[in-house]
C-alpha cells in the first residue's frame, strides 16, 4: 500500500510537517514523486519510519538515528529486538516504581509494615538502569561485566543515607559547574570542586576509581551525544566545560 504525507502522517501519528522535514533532513525519503509532486511513501517507508519512532521513544537525538538507520551494517530485524530489551528494560522499572508506590500506600493506610530500605529499592535500581543505559556498553567491553555486575550490586545495597547522598552530589556538582562554567576557566575554584565532586559521585557507582578511568568517562560525555545532551539541556558547552575540568584534575590536560 501506497501512502501520501498526510495519510502517512495521521496512520503514524505524527504532523505532516514533521514528515516533510524528515524529508528534509534524509532521514525519511519518499518512495516516490507522482507527477502531481506529491510525496509517496510505501512499504519499506512505513518499516523505516516505525524505526525512527521507536528511536525516538528511546531519547535518541535525529542526527543520532539517521547515522544508525542509514548505516550499511543497520539490521532492522536486530533493532527491533534491541528495541523489545529495552522497552521491557523500561517497563519493569515502571512496575517497580508502582510496586513502591502501592507498599507505601498501604503502608500509610496500616495495612502493611514497610521497612525503610523498602522505599528506596525501586529508586536505587533506577539508577543503576539508567547507569546501564548511560555507561553499560562501554565499561564492560572495558572492565569486563563482573567489575560491572559488582558495581551494581554496590548500588543496590546502598542505605539510605548514601542514596541521598549521591542525589546531593550529583546535585553540588552540577551547582558548581554553572558557577565554573561563568567564568569561562575549567582550572578556577568551582570547576575544579565539581570535577572533586565528580569523583566523589562516582564512587558510589565503581568498585575501583582511577584517574584514567574519570578522564575516560568525562571525554565520553563529550563523544556521545547522548550524555553532551543531558549535561547540556540546561546550559549548553556544559559537557565539554566538565570533560576540561576533570582532564585538569586528574591531571590528563
Amino acid at each position: 500500500m501506497e501512502y501520501t504525507v498526510k495519510k502517512l502522517a495521521k496512520l503514524a501519528g505524527v504532523s505532516s510537517r514533521t514528515l516533510r522535514y524528515y524529508d528534509e533532513i534524509g532521514i525519511l525519503k519518499p518512495a516516490r514523486i507522482n507527477s502531481s509532486r506529491y510525496r509517496i511513501y510505501g512499504r519499506k517507508e512505513v518499516d523505516q519510519l516505525q524505526q525512527i519512532l521507536f528511536y525516538r521513544e528511546l531519547g535518541l537525538e535525529l542526527e543520532k538515528i539517521k547515522k544508525i538507520i542509514t548505516s550499511s551494517s543497520f539490521d532492522p530485524a536486530q533493532a527491533l529486538l534491541d528495541h523489545r530489551r529495552k522497552l521491557l528494560a523500561k517497563r519493569a522499572q515502571l512496575d517497580q516504581l508502582i510496586d513502591s508506590v502501592d507498599k507505601t500506600i498501604a503502608a500509610s493506610e496500616g495495612r502493611i509494615t514497610m521497612q525503610d530500605k523498602e522505599k528506596f529499592d525501586a529508586f536505587k535500581q533506577r539508577l543503576v538502569d539508567e547507569n546501564e543505559k548511560k555507561y553499560g556498553k562501554e565499561v564492560r567491553e572495558k572492565y569486563g561485566n563482573n567489575t560491572v555486575e559488582k558495581s551494581n550490586q554496590q548500588v543496590l545495597k546502598m542505605s539510605e543515607a548514601e542514596y541521598e547522598e549521591v542525589q546531593r552530589l550529583e546535585k553540588e556538582m552540577k551547582d558548581e559547574l554553572s558557577k565554573g562554567l561563568k567564568t569561562g576557566n575549567p582550572a578556577s575554584e568551582a570547576a575544579q570542586k565539581a570535577a572533586a565532586l565528580h569523583r566523589q559521585w562516582l564512587s558510589f557507582f565503581w568498585v575501583k576509581y582511577t584517574l584514567e578511568a574519570h578522564a575516560g568517562i568525562a571525554q565520553m560525555y563529550v563523544d556521545d551525544e547522548r550524555f553532551t545532551a543531558y549535561y547540556d539541556d540546561e546550559e549548553p558547552g556544559t559537557a565539554k566545560f566538565l570533560r576540561d575540568a576533570v582532564q585538569i584534575y586528574t591531571g590528563a590536560k
